[in-house]
C-alpha cells in the first residue's frame, strides 16, 4: 500500500513539487545554484531543468528556463500548450514570461519569492521595475528609424513564415 500511494504521489503536483526541490538541492551540492523545475508535457514526459546561471555564465539560464528549453527541444515544438511547469521556488518575471512565451498551461511552486529572499535571491526589485516603480532600474527608450517597420514587412511577406 506505501508503494502504490508513493506512486500516486510521484505522478501528481506535490511529487512533482519535490521533484523540482530534489533537483534544486542536488544542484547546489553540485555548486550550482537553488532552484530547480520540471515541465510534465501534455504527453506525461518529464522535462528537467536545474539553475545553471553561474556555471555556464548564462543570466537566463534559469531553471524554469532550463526545463522550458529541454521539453521545447524533446517535443520538436516552441508551443507546450498543455504541459505544466512545476518548480522549487516561485518563478521570476524571466521565468514566468518564458512559461508564457512557451504556452505553458498552468505552474506550481513550492517556495515562495520571501523564502528566495531570505537566502539572497530577492527580485523584488525586478517585480517593481514592471510594475512601472522603478522606471530608472533599466530606462528603455522608443526610438523608431527610417526602416523600423521592414522586419514586419518581411515576415508578413514570408509565405513559408511558421506562426507563434
Amino acid at each position: 500500500m506505501a508503494a502504490e500511494n508513493e506512486s500516486r504521489l510521484a505522478n501528481s503536483p506535490e511529487g512533482y513539487l519535490e521533484h523540482a526541490v530534489r533537483l534544486a538541492v542536488r544542484n547546489v551540492n553540485d555548486g550550482g545554484g537553488p532552484f530547480g523545475a520540471v515541465v510534465v508535457t501534455k504527453d506525461g514526459s518529464v522535462h528537467e531543468g536545474v539553475n545553471r546561471v553561474t556555471r555556464d555564465n548564462d543570466p537566463t539560464a534559469h531553471a524554469e528556463v532550463v526545463a522550458i528549453r529541454r521539453a521545447a527541444e524533446a517535443t520538436a515544438n516552441f508551443d507546450l500548450g498543455g504541459a505544466v511547469l512545476y518548480t522549487s521556488c516561485e518563478p521570476c518575471p524571466l521565468c514566468l514570461a518564458a512559461a508564457l512565451w512557451a504556452r505553458i498551461d498552468r505552474v506550481f511552486y513550492a517556495a515562495d519569492r520571501h523564502g528566495a529572499a531570505a537566502a539572497g535571491f530577492d527580485d523584488a526589485v525586478f517585480y517593481e521595475y514592471f510594475a512601472g516603480n522603478r522606471p530608472e532600474l533599466l530606462p528603455v527608450r522608443h526610438s523608431p528609424v527610417p526602416s523600423s517597420a521592414a522586419p514586419f514587412e518581411a515576415w508578413r511577406a514570408n509565405e513559408e513564415r511558421v506562426e507563434y
